[in-house]
């Protein structure tokens, strides 16, 4: 028979040494994790060398304890539990119950009672025990039968306390530990002690007196010092500190030995565990097993007709693509539930099916589904027009928490606990192995991905009402998806001979740069080698080194910049790497984009991926187009109408973020100087440098328009000394001086960090959220970023909100109007439309008029517009 071994773990203790020992972690929701990442190492590493018979965690109950009662001060000088720790503590009880270890605590009693008196019961029936914590408090229950195991530096080295390492360590027996505390005190603890005793004191009266009340009964014989006075003076703080400093080993716990059976951990509760906090070394390196769980059993028929009777008013349908790249992609079928019948049907049999498209385009007909734009352009390609859509998975879950995403439908059913549908890579394999599986297994596939919108449905709504999201996602964000559904199949007519044009010119630019480069360099080597360029600039041509890498020189742009007052090569360089990345990236990237049938790009719109809920593009990345080279201006002489006699229309918002600074912030001057129409730059020239208007120089105005943009984005005082090439004290003078005459930005600014902390988040005007765990970081760097995306997501996102509006808005109106202008491409603050020239009045009419008042600020929105033959000319 199996000895019973006992094992007792200090769950507050170790939860403390475990987050101080290592630094703030965050899983992918932003949650702190680092004292259940350290716990857990140390418990699996104790699990393995001890395998106990019996387990218990203990927990103190609460700040007010028994030991109060003597001495009010008890752990009065402990500080407040950080935040980040506090927020673990769920999640620590969360492992521990997943390992099916028994958890307790006591109303008036600490977890160090509790501990004590268990050890104590288990060694009167002969059982071995072992305590572990982080707090030497408990070394003074070791005996022959109880070790006490004292985590040090890291998590999972160990001290072991056994009677004879105590007499080896201190020369003391483990109850005299108490006398040692009575005597020094523990200020951890706030125990007083004796002033002036420190341990080696302690240790050396107790070798000699043996304990507290023994020494006091010889005090009158000791020698006359300072000490004896204060031994003398504290008599009775002495006392009652070993009193403090003693564990009650008889508390009146209801639990039992018998209830503390250990069965080994859950290992699939563990595993799931594990993946919400993000411990992937863990998952990886342990040999824990998922139990090979089936899914819940979905009944679904696979069929090769849909009839009237078989489509409901409201269901959940899911469109299974290929691939992301929906554009060019195959459907490979579609689900359809109403929560009781579930049915898959082939692309082959449902592209000519005239009930699903019916069904399809019926607005009545009420949808929920995953991602309703990807839908939407991909069944236009078909011929059918979506309409309907009530339900989109992952706007809704964007919207509830943007620090959540996934391409995977399985990756987002997991946040919200539903794990009956798997992963793509599960069915389709991963790389050179995907392979669409047979018929069953896909059909299976796609019918619970539609039956997990149908369940989630309910649920993430219900979220979004309950963080007042709910308009922001049903009114904003989900007719937007439909309106950029049409714009990317609708797309933007290229014409690839001007990007041929342009890519021959743009070689001979780079081959002339090439020969420049060489000439001065004096030979031949590989430019885009930043090894080779290295060697060249600072030891061939003797160049200043400005910072150096693992591997040698740092050529990078920002050093490269430093170094152009150097030697001319240097402007060449940086030249011939801008023109270099035009070619490849937007010339040759471009060209590979445009479509063959219709010669247009069709980008597809990322919707629910930024942190802001800025709009970005991919395939290809329309946003990025550098205008600020003229080469690169030039791209957008590509971009034209798709019919003849017809322009492109381009309107965007003028300073639109410091308009909504200026609303946020409620700073007079700034509200005064929007509803003046005065230019910004110059007007904050003025205030900042005490100057009339006549006065301000063009210096002064780009250093007011510098720090105007970087205060929306939390500038510092390095950013703007290197933005405007002055020292650092110069800049931070100057943000004193912008702050000192705004200071209605700087009562912003502080107001809104202060809620950050206070919430865990920011907002915008719509209500947009986003999360932000390291605002209370002690990481000085983390906590500087988190402050500063405070500051500047609030601005940035409700500048999206806004554009946003003026999408859906400026769509309404161009049908009310009955117009065949047609939205074409967002790109940050600007609309692109393209439009028979007819309509251009009425368009210069209507365009700043629906942007201007998508939605009223405490300043007026301004719209500047244009229009021409290339998007280039639009500008």
């Amino acid at each position: 028979m199996t000895k019973e071994k006992l094992l007792l773990l200090d769950g507050n203790s170790l939860a403390y040494r475990a987050f101080f020992a290592l630094p703030l972690l965050t899983n992918d929701s932003g949650v702190h994790t680092n004292a259940v990442y350290g716990f857990t190492t140390m418990l699996q590493k104790i699990l393995e060398e001890e395998k106990p018979t019996k387990m218990l965690v203990a927990f103190d109950a609460g700040k007010t304890t028994f030991r109060h009662e003597s001495y009010g001060e008890y752990k009065g000088g402990r500080q407040k539990t950080p935040p980040e720790l506090s927020e673990q503590f769920p999640y620590l009880r969360k492992l521990i119950d997943a390992y099916q270890i028994k958890r307790y605590e006591k109303e008036l009693y600490e977890a160090d009672d509790i501990i004590g008196t268990l050890a104590k019961q288990a060694e009167s029936e002969n059982m071995d025990v072992i305590i572990v914590s982080g707090d030497k408090d408990l070394t003074q229950l070791a005996t022959d039968k109880v070790t006490v195991y004292i985590t040090r530096k890291g998590m999972t080295d160990i001290e072991k306390y056994t009677p004879s390492h105590i007499e080896e360590k201190y020369g003391l027996s483990p109850l005299q530990i108490i006398d040692m505390k009575g005597l020094m005190g523990d200020t951890s603890d706030n125990i007083p002690g004796v002033p002036g005793v420190g341990e080696k004191t302690a240790i050396k009266l107790l070798k000699e007196y043996g304990s507290v009340e023994a020494l006091y009964e010889q005090i009158d014989d000791m020698k006359k010092s300072k000490m004896k006075e204060k031994l003398v003076e504290n008599e009775e703080q002495a006392k009652m500190s070993k009193k403090l400093a003693t564990i009650f080993t008889e508390a009146p716990i209801d639990i039992s030995l018998e209830d503390l059976n250990y069965p080994g951990p859950n290992e699939e509760e563990v595993l799931n565990v594990w993946q919400e906090l993000s411990f992937k070394s863990l998952i990886e390196k342990s040999d824990f097993q998922m139990e090979e769980k089936e899914t819940a059993e979905l009944v679904f028929d696979i069929v090769t007709d849909v009839t009237p009777d078989m489509l409901k008013d409201v269901m959940a349908v899911h469109v299974e693509l290929e691939n992301e790249h929906y554009h060019t992609c195959r459907i490979l079928g579609l689900g359809f539930t109403d929560g009781t019948k579930n049915f898959y049907i082939s692309f082959e049999d449902m592209k000519n099916n005239e009930t699903i498209k019916n069904w399809l385009e019926d607005e009545s007909k009420i949808k929920y589904m995953s991602d309703s734009k990807a839908a939407q352009a991909i069944l236009n390609r078909i011929n059918i027009e979506l309409r309907g859509v009530d339900f989109d998975l992952v706007l809704a879950t964007y919207i509830v928490n943007p620090a959540v995403s996934g391409d995977d439908l399985a990756t987002l059913a997991k946040e919200y606990g539903y794990s009956d549908v798997q992963a793509n890579e599960t069915i389709y394999g991963k790389g050179a192995k995907w392979t669409v599986p047979a018929m069953e297994v896909l059909a299976e596939h796609v019918c619970r991905k539609a039956f997990a919108i149908w369940s989630l449905q309910p649920v993430v709504e219900e979220k979004l009402k309950e963080n007042e999201q709910f308009d922001l996602y049903h009114n904003l964000e989900l007719p937007l998806a439909s309106i950029l559904g049409i714009m990317e199949s609708e797309g933007v007519k290229v014409n690839i001979s001007t990007l041929e044009k342009m890519g021959g010119e743009l070689e001979q630019k780079i081959s002339a740069l090439e020969k420049e480069i060489y000439e001065l360099a004096g030979e031949k080597f590989n430019i885009n080698s930043p090894k080779q360029l290295g060697v060249i600039l600072f030891e061939k041509l003797g160049l200043p080194v400005v910072k150096k890498t693992k591997t040698g020189y740092s050529t990078a742009a920002d050093v490269l910049e430093k170094l152009q007052s150097e030697h001319k090569i240097v402007k060449y360089i940086l030249d011939y790497r801008q023109l270099a990345k035009l070619q490849s990236t937007y010339i040759e990237g471009l060209i590979k984009e445009v479509h063959s049938d219709d010669s247009k790009v069709h980008t597809r719109f990322q919707q629910a991926l930024t942190a802001t809920g800025r709009l970005s593009s991919t395939d290809p990345n329309l946003q990025n187009i550098p205008i600020r080279l003229e080469e690169g201006r030039k791209i957008r002489q590509a971009f034209v109408p798709s019919k003849e006699g017809w322009v492109l229309f381009a309107a965007d918002y003028s300073q639109i973020e410091l308009r909504v600074l200026a609303h946020m912030s409620k700073d007079e001057n700034l509200v005064d100087a929007f509803i003046q129409g005065m230019d910004i730059h110059t007007r904050t020239a003025m205030d900042v440098f005490h100057v009339s208007e006549e006065d301000v120089t063009a210096n002064m105005r780009r250093a007011a328009k510098a720090v105007n943009f970087g205060i929306v984005y939390g500038i510092s005082d390095y950013g703007l000394s290197q933005n405007l090439d002055i020292t650092r004290k110069e800049a931070g003078e100057f943000i004193d001086k912008y702050l000192q005459s705004f200071p209605g930005v700087k009562e912003y600014m502080d107001r809104i960090v202060q809620e950050a902390k206070l919430n865990g988040f920011v907002t915008t005007i719509l209500n947009r959220r986003r999360y932000l765990p390291d605002i209370t970081s002690r990481n000085f760097n983390l906590r500087s970023f988190a402050e500063r995306t405070a500051m500047n997501t609030p601005i940035q996102g409700s500048a999206a909100d806004i554009i946003k509006k003026a999408m859906i808005d400026m769509d309404a109106r161009l049908k009310q109007e009955g117009l065949q202008t047609k939205m074409l491409l967002q790109v940050h603050d600007e609309l692109i439309f393209e439009a028979p020239k007819e309509e251009i009045e009425i368009l210069e009419r209507i365009v700043p008029e629906v942007m201007e008042h998508a939605i009223e600020l405490a300043v007026p929105l301004k719209v500047d517009f244009s229009y021409g033959h290339t998007w280039y000319d639009a500008k």
